[in-house]
């Protein structure tokens, strides 16, 4: 593998990935923004929504495997540009959808479209970046991602008195199709560093992957760590401020701005400190320990009401910032062809955690609060079910052998 590096690879490597992965964001959140008026103007119930903007997630963790495969054995260039192409034509299709059903399928492209935007970055960054710049890298590229979450509401909220949320998927079809030219005329050539395995063998291997060892250590603090965080970030948060703290939805809606400043804060650190931290021995999979230890604690904090809040929730959102090193740390395990595979494979637990975590949660307030528990109580007892569980995944992390990889 060649890690002979152009001088000017933040521009040609680095920004084709970093904006396909905050579009992917921006995407991922637009519909929050849209829909009061996606609700008036299509008569949708709640259901109707939720279902509409989860079919986003719905391709986006079915494309995880074969997505992998096709990275390992296509390349990351051919592979994110013929994807966010689909992207753009998910996008169109949505600014011209006027039912539910044409609405779904649109959302469900689009998730399509974007789902190979961090996964192929972190492949091209195993191709054309040194090892001991990997850290470095990953941080980088989810701070553009948490940019994405931070910048996406404003802008579009904005366009939308002029636009309407059909011209504001007209211009997001525009960008799609503009990273997708930008990916495909700046890239280096992924050819010579694409696996020759059949499409049978690569199933296999992913069959293997699931199976090891290696995989298993790092899936379960994938699911409760990374998936745990997603779910409160994206939902349960703000019910917990308002109950726990008090707060009103005004309030809390900016301390989960705070979470999300902080994501920024821990992920731009990795992305300065990481190529430094590696050459002194810090691996990714000690962030992850060190970083889990002391989210652990956090949370721990906010559980039991230790400290001030505004700082906790700050804290919790820069120590969630590891999350992304659990990628290179299980894939360092591997070959280095099967990068993709591994990748998505961690990625498919992240998600699959989110959605039962997320879940779950509603599962145990229902439950309890039909035996009596008061909404605050129930909330706690529901939070610490979330704290075991990522005790639990957090044993293996830390038994075992440390060292660095072969």
């Amino acid at each position: 593998m060649s890690h002979g590096l152009r001088p000017n690879a933040w521009v040609t490597i680095f920004l084709p990935f970093a904006l396909g992965y905050y579009l992917s964001y921006l995407l991922r959140t637009v519909n929050a923004v849209i829909s009061p008026d996606l609700t008036r103007d299509l008569a949708l119930s709640a259901a109707d929504l939720g279902l509409l903007t989860s079919a986003y997630f719905l391709t986006f963790g079915m494309a995880q495997i074969p997505l992998g495969i096709a990275l390992d054995r296509y390349g990351p260039k051919r592979v994110e540009g013929f994807l966010m192409i689909l992207a753009g034509i998910g996008a169109i299709a949505f600014a011209l959808g006027d039912s539910l059903g044409q609405l779904g399928l649109a959302r469900g492209l689009i998730g399509l479209g974007v789902s190979a935007c961090l996964m192929a970055g972190l492949k091209g960054f195993a191709m054309w970046y040194p090892p001991e710049r990997q850290s470095s890298m990953v941080g980088f590229i989810m701070a553009a991602g948490a940019m994405g979450a931070l910048t996406a509401s404003a802008p579009v909220e904005a366009m939308l008195p002029f636009l309407g949320w059909r011209g504001v998927f007209w211009v997001i079809a525009g960008l799609a199709f503009a990273i997708a030219a930008l990916i495909f005329f700046s890239l280096p050539g992924d050819a010579p560093h694409t696996s020759n395995e059949s499409i049978a063998q690569a199933f296999r291997s992913v069959g293997h992957i699931f199976v090891s060892f290696s995989f298993l250590r790092f899936a379960g603090s994938a699911m409760f760590f990374t998936g745990g965080f997603m779910a409160m970030q994206s939902l349960w948060a703000v019910p917990w401020l308002m109950n726990i703290n008090q707060m009103s939805l005004t309030t809390a809606a900016s301390y989960l701005m705070i979470l999300n400043i902080g994501m920024l804060v821990g992920q731009l650190s990795i992305g300065v400190l990481g190529t430094r931290l590696n050459r002194r021995g810090v691996l990714p999979l000690h962030m992850m320990q060190i970083g889990f230890a002391l989210m652990l604690l956090v949370q721990i904090g906010i559980l039991f009401g230790i400290g001030p809040v505004f700082l906790l929730w700050f804290l919790l959102g820069v120590m969630s910032a590891v999350n992304s090193q659990a990628y290179l740390a299980t894939a360092a395990h591997f070959p280095k062809e099967a990068f993709g595979r591994v990748s998505t494979a961690i990625n498919l637990m992240a998600f699959l955690g989110a959605f039962l975590v997320q879940w779950g949660l509603g599962v145990a307030l229902d439950v309890l609060q039909g035996g009596g528990w008061s909404v605050p109580a129930s909330l706690q007892a529901a939070f610490a079910g979330l704290i075991v569980l990522q005790m639990l995944s957090f044993l293996p992390l830390v038994i075992g052998r440390t060292g660095r990889p072969k």
